[in-house]
This record gives C-alpha cells, structure tokens and sequence, in this order.
C-alpha cells in the first residue's frame, strides 16, 4: 500500500510467498546473531460464504508470515514489500497503458486479482497484498472522490461544518463488493502457501483527505480543526471509526490472512496530538476486530514513526512497522520481544549492487531477532527500482534458516555467506 502525496502513496499491492508449508521447529531466541545463508530456491453474490479459519485458533498450516505476525516459532522470517504491485514492474505498466484510470484498476475484480497476482508470480513472496487504495471505501459511506493526473485524490465536497457530517452514513459493504471478492479469489490462487494480505487506512489518515479536500504538505486545515471544531472532528473520526473497522470485518470474512493500518499521516501530528487525535481510533478499530476475529493479525505502520513506536504497542496491534529511519536494534530493544516488527529495509538500497543488498537486509535481520519478524522495506518501493533486485530481496529472504545458523552459533562455527 502507499502512503499518500500522490494516490499511488495510498495503494500497498501485492506480495507473495516462498513455501509457508516449510516444518516448524521451536527457535524462540531473542538475541540477535549473525545468520547463515543456505542456497534458497530460485527465484457475485450478495452473501459470500465467510472464512471460517480467519476467526478459528492458530493452525499449524497457517502461512509463514500469519505464524511471525503471531510471534510464534518460524525458521525463517517472512518477507514481503509495499508498493510490491506497481510502476516499477513492466507487467504493470503495460497493464497500466492498456487501463489508464486507477480507480477502474483498483475497483474491478479481474484487475484487482491481475495485479495482485503479479509480483506474486514473478517473486514468490510471503503475502499477496489486495491491490487497492486507502480511499476505495469512502463512496460507501458518503465520501465520492475523483483522482486527478496532476493533483492525485481530489475530493469535491470536503466535511468542514456540522452540515457538513449529515452527508455521511453507514457503511455499504456491498459497493465494495469487487473487494470482497477479489480477496476470495486471491486466497483461492494462494492457498496457504502465501498469506493473503488486507489493509485500510486508519481514521486520522483517512479523515486529512476529507478534510483537506485532498493530499496536502501543510495538514493545515485539519489541525486547526483540532483546537477550533474538536467535537465535530471527533465525530469524523468516530464515524470513520465504525466503518473502518465494519471494512476490516468484511476483508477477513472475505478471506484476509491479516490487516495492515496504514495510519501514513499520524507522524504528522506532535506524539501527543497523535494520542489524542489518532490513537483512541485505532485502539477501537483493534477492539472490534479483536472481538469478532480474535486470530487475525493486525499491523500498524505510521511514516515516520520513530516518536511513535512505544505510543503504537499500546493500541494492542499485533506488529509494528518500523520505518527505514528507525535502527532496527533501536527499535526491538524499544518494543520488546513480546510484539512482533516488520521492516525495515531502506527502499533505496534496492538500487545498490546486489552484495550490498544482501549485506543490509542479513543486518535488518539479525537486528531483529529470530522471534516476530515479518522483513520488509521501510516503505513503499520506488518507481525506478531494478526488478532483478526485488527478485534478489526476496531470495536472500528465502535463504535464510535460523535454525541452522542458531546450531552453527552454538557449536562455534563461522557465519557462513552464500
């Protein structure tokens, strides 16, 4: 998914899995070590039935990364990308040639599962992330927005005043329908080999655009709205709240591994206007999900989240997402070993030669730790990026074997290098 200048700053797209069904053997370890690196393999109906495993207890056949989302023992730490469906894939730039509106890309379910499938089939990754948008559900409860070349998201009647708010309602699950069943199918194509992936944006982000009228650099209308119309932004944010999490509901429901909430614009709020202004929301989001589907791992990212992260723990996520200016140690020793990290690879450094990738990514993770680490970049990837070095990220990923490495550590022997 994107973060938001433009709108493909909203979208985290797809990723995929090396095999999940790999055995399970117990390595809880904590402490960081220094890793060995084997050779790795190369690189419509109104009521849709409902899958039951998102709200049963945990499965031994769970994907990869559902198991290192829930912090239990994995041999090798799971890997996937946002922004891993995109411009910087050929297949979809001709695709994009071919369908020039994202919204028809992002909002018709042979599109959808098309791009989703994309890096999914090119690099085998360990999640399949819906190609879709943060903004996708706003028409469902009141909000319509058009995406414009130059201005990204544009939104024509902003909530400014009480009169405002009486445009919005409930939201209607079946205008996302082509979302609902998208997932379904998504999950059908992957089984259990890849965890199929659902995201939303959290309610502070969602409501900059809303109020905004559309992306913005200054936030300047929305903040002053927090000390000049509190009670009617609180009722903004309460609303989005509800439908946020309704929306979460549905995707599981629909076949969701796991939940990312991209809260990208949190970290433009001073941490204690973020406790007042954004994480009330998330922690009822989290509340809800939890209650109607207890097994369902729940991510939070915000961009720019060095200030944020002990602040992020408490809203009872299940991961964090470390941005790539958070040092991975840093923020481990910061969050405990009780939650699992995801991240946190600079997204630039896919354009470093290969050694060099696999020298950061081999500090990523043995920064983190054995126990409740999803890898990842920091951020979205970069148009521009060489495919041969997002095929190269997820290779290294796959050659990875904590156990072996924890054996060789034990006995004294050299780190090895593939």
């Amino acid at each position: 998914m994107y973060s938001c200048p433009n709108l493909c700053d909203s979208l985290i797209v797809s990723v995929r899995s090396s095999y999940c069904g790999v055995g399970w053997r117990s390595s809880s370890l904590f402490t960081p070590l220094n890793f060995a690196i084997s050779n790795g393999p190369a690189s419509s109906q109104k009521q849709s039935p409902k899958f039951i495993s998102a709200h049963a207890s945990a499965s031994s056949s769970d994907p990869l990364l559902v198991k290192a989302a829930r912090g239990e023992p994995v041999n090798r730490p799971p890997a996937w990308m946002m922004r891993q469906a995109g411009r910087y894939m050929a297949v979809y730039r001709k695709l994009a040639e071919k369908y020039p509106s994202f919204r028809e890309r992002s909002e018709t379910t042979d599109l959808i599962v098309q791009i989703s499938l994309q890096p999914w089939e090119a690099f085998r990754p360990d999640g399949v992330i819906i190609f879709s948008d943060i903004l996708t559900p706003l028409p469902a409860f009141g909000v319509p927005f058009d995406i414009e070349d130059v201005r990204g998201p544009v939104i024509q009647s902003p909530i400014r005043s009480e009169e405002d708010l009486k445009a919005l309602h409930p939201i209607d699950l079946e205008k996302l329908q082509f979302v609902g069943d998208s997932l379904k199918i998504l999950r059908k194509e992957v089984g259990e080999q890849a965890a199929v992936l659902g995201f939303v944006g959290a309610p502070w982000t969602i409501a900059t655009y809303i109020v905004e009228g559309g992306t913005t650099r200054t936030y300047k209308t929305i903040k002053s709205m927090c000390h000049t119309s509190p009670a009617l932004l609180r009722s903004l944010l309460s609303h989005l709240t509800k439908a946020i999490a309704e929306y979460v509901v549905y995707q599981v429901e629909s076949g969701a591994h796991c939940i990312q909430i991209f809260d990208s614009w949190g970290g433009q709020l001073p941490p204690h206007m973020w406790e007042m202004w954004s994480k009330p929301y998330i922690d009822e989001i989290v509340r809800t999900v939890k209650q109607k589907c207890p097994q369902t791992p729940l991510v939070l990212y915000i961009n720019g989240n060095g200030g944020f992260l002990e602040r992020m723990k408490g809203t009872g996520v299940d991961v964090i997402g470390l941005d790539w200016t958070v040092d991975m140690a840093d923020g481990r020793k910061r969050l405990g070993s009780d939650i699992s990290i995801q991240g946190n690879v600079d997204p630039a450094c896919l354009f470093s030669p290969l050694p060099a990738i696999t020298d950061e990514i081999k500090r990523v993770i043995s920064s983190a730790g054995t126990k409740g680490h999803i890898l990842n970049l920091g951020h979205g990837v970069l148009v521009g990026t060489p495919e041969d070095a997002v095929a190269h990220f997820f290779d290294v990923a796959r050659s990875f074997d904590y156990d072996s490495r924890v054996e060789n550590h034990a006995a004294g022997e050299p780190n090895l290098v593939a």
